[in-house]
């Protein structure tokens, strides 16, 4: 059964990891998809040609999150493309690890305007099509394990993601009234761009395996089946929801 058949999906930060994986799991269910990215072309491109491959309509759109005027072209470009919005996934997040004393005012902002503002720039853009169209929608923000848990070298990273978690909630209330339903998902350790240096230590890498009780690190494709579950109709009464993609590691934090 395709959970996505004949919807239009827009995914951010989808050239790789997470977003890749989403966008990808979301036309396997029969969606046509756009996708944002910030740099990666040759990938994007990859990422297109994927979703073509599965017989769905796809379209890569550059852009930097960070820029409110992003979002809104994101939106305008599937609509002249698509004809319609019925799916948001913001995912585009980045996470340069660095120490809190000394960190740099620049490395802060930067990744408040990428995650957080980023997010909400795109939530908006999607909610106020949505809300044009009258149909209703689905918003599903990627948080992350962090937004409940703190880390040392992410001071800056775990507010923005309990923001997107916050966010989220918040917008839940203001559009349930269009049928406009929101929710997040909260990847605990996955294999991505953002982390793959810090976990290429292999003595840390089989630290967090051994703290995950299902027994390994997680993928970008683990992500897929719950993002599209929230985005689909099977999940017509969740909203203002968080669940957890983590192979257990947050219960086993306590």
């Amino acid at each position: 059964m395709k959970l996505l058949e004949g919807k239009t999906v827009l995914v951010t930060g989808a050239s790789t990891g997470i977003g890749r994986a989403a966008a990808i799991g979301a036309a396997q269910h029969g969606a046509d998809v756009a996708i944002n990215y910030a740099h990666s072309d040759g990938p994007a491109q990859s990422c297109v040609t994927e979703i073509k491959a599965l017989g769905q309509r796809a379209i890569a759109v550059k852009g930097d999150v960070a820029d409110p005027q992003t979002a809104q072209d994101f939106v305008a470009k599937a609509v002249e493309t698509f004809g319609k919005v019925d799916v948001m996934v913001s995912n585009a997040g980045i996470c340069p690890f660095h120490a809190f004393l000394d960190m740099p005012v620049e490395v802060v902002e930067r990744t408040f305007k990428v995650n957080l503002h980023g997010a909400y720039f795109m939530v908006q853009a999607a909610a106020q099509q949505m809300v044009k169209q009258g149909h209703g929608g689905s918003i599903v923000a990627v948080s992350s394990i962090s937004a409940l848990v703190g880390g040392e070298y992410q001071t800056h990273y775990t507010p923005t993601k309990a923001g997107v978690h916050s966010l989220m909630q918040s917008t839940a209330i203001a559009l349930g009234k269009h049928g406009i339903r929101c929710n997040s998902v909260l990847p605990g350790t996955i294999l991505t761009e953002i982390n793959k240096d810090d976990l290429a230590d292999q003595e840390k890498r089989e630290y967090m395996e051994k703290r995950t009780p299902l027994g390994r690190l997680g993928a970008p494709e683990d992500l897929a089946g719950p993002i599209v579950f929230l985005a689909s109709d099977m999940a017509a009464y969740v909203t203002g929801a968080a669940l957890l993609v983590d192979g257990g590691m947050y219960v086993n934090l306590q």
